[in-house]
């Protein structure tokens, strides 16, 4: 089967290279799924990214009506227009106007379209919508009929078709087209869940080729039509040996003295209160330190707050925002679907390019989506983010206490990570002790003791002798850290303080 790319952003991974060549795709759902737009969008890719003229044959919407509902996708319809890279006519089918006598066919359509797609040498065409046929003229016999012969010609004229049509109650068209149009069936819904609307692709058919079965997530923004085939990515990336910092000296000697694989997914869980958004932000403070560009995700605090937080921590944020070395980006999860927010991190991913990337918390997800889908849409971001060896620090809230070693992190994405560091706190007498264990770091040698460590205004300090049950009964605490000691963790002046 001979393909051409739609230029859809993920449509073309999960149909294995795109559209069938010179044939007709039925692209079919129900109101406002977004089929017109979806038509458009082929046209406008096919015109802009492979040259490939277009005409888009409207039975419903005015060229001008066209033009402006895809200015919402960020293309420039009536310049494509001017530069003959695509011709939108519109056939107005009016049933009071139309006088049907005897036997008919529809040759002046023919004509019509065959003028259009020689005008400019179309090898793409957009018919939208051909239920206006069925409901302009009462004799459906003789349309369906025609409408066989169109396509049989369009074939002819070696022109990949898409033709969308409204879905019926219990067929996937109202009016059977799919009996007709039969080489590739796409169906697109649109459904509200917990009062949050999403989008479903899903490929019905797909004769001669193999192609993805799910129902995929797919967005329209401002940066057009995106498909999320989370399933049909491959384990494919690379697998950096060289190291970034922590940020926190004390983590770094634990990682074998060398930090966080670069490229690597680390996980920091654990309840409240145990300094997880600290050491986040300790990873962006030190690659902007070495003048890496950071991306910070944040979902539960503004970038002003992070900013006044961490300077209690001795890290000055602010130079870093203003030289444009880290970028903070703040959005609540309750704003989009998971599904948005996917595109919308990959989209800034792509613009910033960053180094690292710190998703703080990831955990706060679970407002806007079930435990599966919030770990389909982190597998497939720690998918994009692994290709572009991207090390990212995703924080977690794991709510209750953690008194066994067998932590759980939300959503089951302990397993996809690289690097896990568990944070406890232990509250007893008045006072709080905080203690840090690395439950896994695949391909290095690392600690697994179980240690102490203060949050001070000159950083984290992590113990360097491990803690014991019998001290974590004892609830014995470490006297303060000197300033100038405290991002180094100096085990030797801990110990004779003890």
């Amino acid at each position: 089967m001979k393909k051409i790319p739609s230029g859809i952003r993920g449509l073309d991974e999960i149909t294995d290279g795109g559209l069938p060549l010179g044939r007709t795709t039925l692209v079919t759902g129900g109101p406002g799924c977004g089929k017109t737009l979806f038509g458009l969008e082929f046209l406008c890719c096919g015109a802009v990214k492979y040259g490939d003229p277009g005409v888009f044959v409207s039975f419903e919407e005015s060229p001008e009506e066209l033009a402006k509902n895809v200015a919402s996708l960020g293309r420039d319809l009536d310049e494509l227009i001017a530069s003959k890279k695509i011709m939108l006519d519109h056939v107005q089918v009016e049933r009071s106007e139309i006088e049907e006598t005897g036997e008919y066919d529809l040759d002046g359509l023919f004509v019509r379209i065959e003028s259009a797609i020689d005008s400019i040498g179309a090898k793409r065409v957009v018919l939208d919508t051909l239920e206006t046929l069925f409901s302009g003229l009462s004799n459906t016999m003789i349309v369906r009929a025609e409408l066989r012969r169109l396509f049989r010609w369009l074939k002819t004229k070696g022109v990949t078709t898409i033709v969308t049509g409204e879905r019926g109650d219990t067929d996937v068209s109202r009016f059977s087209l799919e009996e007709f149009v039969a080489d590739c069936v796409i169906v697109l819904d649109h459904r509200v869940e917990s009062q949050v609307t999403t989008r479903r692709l899903r490929i019905v058919k797909y004769r001669g080729s193999t192609h993805g079965t799910n129902e995929y997530p797919f967005l329209i923004d401002r940066s057009g039509i995106s498909v999320l085939p989370v399933t049909s990515l491959g384990l494919t990336h690379e697998a950096p040996t060289d190291h970034v910092s922590t940020g926190v000296a004390g983590l770094d000697e634990m990682l074998g003295g060398k930090g966080y694989y670069r490229g690597a997914s680390v996980l920091i869980s654990g309840t409240a209160g145990t300094g997880k958004s600290t050491f986040g932000a300790k990873f962006a403070y030190a690659a902007g330190k070495r003048r890496e560009k950071c991306l910070l995700f944040a979902f539960e605090e503004s970038p002003d707050q992070i900013i006044r937080n961490m300077r209690s921590t001795g890290a000055d944020l602010k130079p870093l925002v203003d030289k444009g070395v880290l970028v903070i980006h703040a959005a609540r999860p309750t704003l989009y679907g998971l599904e948005q927010h996917l595109v919308s991190m990959c989209d800034l991913i792509t613009e910033v390019e960053p180094d690292v990337v710190v998703v703080d918390p990831m955990s706060n997800l679970a407002t806007v989506g079930s435990p599966f889908e919030v770990k389909v849409m982190l597998t497939r971001l720690i998918d994009t983010l692994k290709i572009r060896k991207i090390a990212t620090v995703f924080t977690s809230l794991v709510p209750g206490s953690q008194d066994s070693y067998g932590e759980q992190s939300d959503f089951g994405v302990s397993s996809l990570m690289d690097t896990w560091i568990v944070l406890r706190s232990e509250h007893s007498g008045g006072s709080t002790v905080r203690t840090i264990q690395i439950a896994k770091s695949r391909g290095m040698r690392h600690s697994h003791d179980i240690r102490r460590f203060q949050m001070t205004d000159a950083g984290i300090n992590i113990s360097a002798a491990a803690v014991t049950p019998d001290m974590l009964a004892a609830h014995t605490l470490e006297r303060p850290v000197p300033k100038a000691k405290a991002e180094q963790g100096d085990g030797k002046r801990q110990r004779k303080g003890k």
